[in-house]
């Protein structure tokens, strides 16, 4: 039997939908253990294709400090052992880890069990858990390590389905998360009179702390654009764009490239390690995205390098930086399917 482990945030619960998607397609219900924080419980209290799920008591570690961080790391050692005993009762032999504080208690578990821990890093720099935790893996699977079995990113099959390639810019996205981005949302509204005058339709993901600003905006200066806070089908909105101005977080880096979408990335400056900046670099230093700091923002800089991409040539060559089968090729290496 299998479990997955991991989550906190939708880049890594993306992952986990994945590979229990490809599993699914094998006859196999994983296992899934996650955090009774973040948004485990959100996407997968509900959700079909799991043999039972369990939310145990975890949180992050790496932003505290004194006494709170005794209480996250004694909280994380004690549900260890809770995991110990959900491997012993479903006969659990592999747990994949997606990173995340909620995979850590399962993933330590794995330690002082008999269980094989795989590893899937999703950012261009390490996790410190994941860090920690490679030594005692069977295998590391990353999408920026050379040495890595497997380089796909695991992305749901869906956006490969909805794969096209890009003409010209007629419609625009701007994606700064369910949480927003204070940067993004301003650029947008620099550029949106502009873009209206253009006939560029506009999609804003504004965030659930922005959204009434956003719109008011849109609303006072007669700019007709489709505003959302959250959405769960999230790809009906994206899969419309030409281009996206977007974090790059990885799920959503990978994502915007399975859909073949040209896209400038401004990452989140606090990311740990700075791995959104170096998510995005990847594709830049290929001449595949844009990359800019929030630092680095001038609208009329950017509608000007947005006009001289040629999305045609760069849309087509983003089918090059993935293939659709990397959950399959994942699973393969740890549950090869009988010849």
């Amino acid at each position: 039997m299998i479990a997955i482990t991991g989550g906190g945030t939708g880049g890594h619960l993306s992952i986990v939908k994945a590979l229990k998607n490809e599993l699914n397609s094998r006859g196999i219900e994983p296992i899934y253990i996650g955090s009774d924080r973040g948004q485990d419980r959100a996407w997968f209290e509900e959700a079909e294709g799991f043999l039972q799920k369990y939310f145990l008591s975890s949180q992050g570690v790496v932003n505290k400090k004194g006494i709170k961080k005794l209480v996250a790391l004694k909280e994380i050692l004690k549900s260890s052992f809770i995991c110990k005993d959900i491997f012993k009762k479903h006969n659990i032999t592999s747990l994949i880890c997606v990173g995340g504080y909620s995979a850590a208690p399962a993933s330590i578990a794995t330690i002082f069990s008999k269980v094989n821990l795989y590893i899937h890093e999703q950012n261009a720099t390490i996790g410190k858990l994941n860090k920690i935790l490679k030594p005692f893996a069977k295998e590391f699977f990353s999408s920026y390590e050379s040495s890595s079995p497997v380089k796909d990113y695991p992305v749901d099959k869906i956006f490969f389905e909805k794969r096209r390639e890009i003409e010209r810019l007629k419609t625009i996205i701007f994606l700064g998360g369910s949480q927003g981005s204070t940067a993004i949302n301003n650029l947008a509204l620099e550029i949106a009179s502009e873009l209206a005058k253009r006939g560029i339709k506009i999609i804003h993901q504004s965030g659930k702390n922005d959204f009434s600003r956003i719109r008011s905006f849109y609303e006072q200066n007669g700019i007709e654009a489709d505003i959302f806070d959250f959405d769960k089908n999230l790809i009906d909105k994206i899969s419309q764009a030409d281009f996206a101005i977007s974090r790059s977080g990885a799920s959503t880096l990978w994502e915007l490239c399975a859909l073949g979408i040209p896209s400038l990335f401004i990452p989140y400056p606090y990311a740990a390690s700075d791995h959104q900046y170096f998510n995005a670099k990847m594709l830049a230093n290929k001449n595949l995205a844009l990359l800019r700091r929030e630092s680095e923002i001038k609208s009329r800089d950017i509608l000007q390098e947005i006009e001289n991409l040629d999305l045609k040539i760069i849309s087509k060559n983003l089918k090059n930086a993935i293939s659709p089968n990397g959950a399959e090729k994942i699973i393969e290496c740890i549950y090869p399917r009988k010849s």
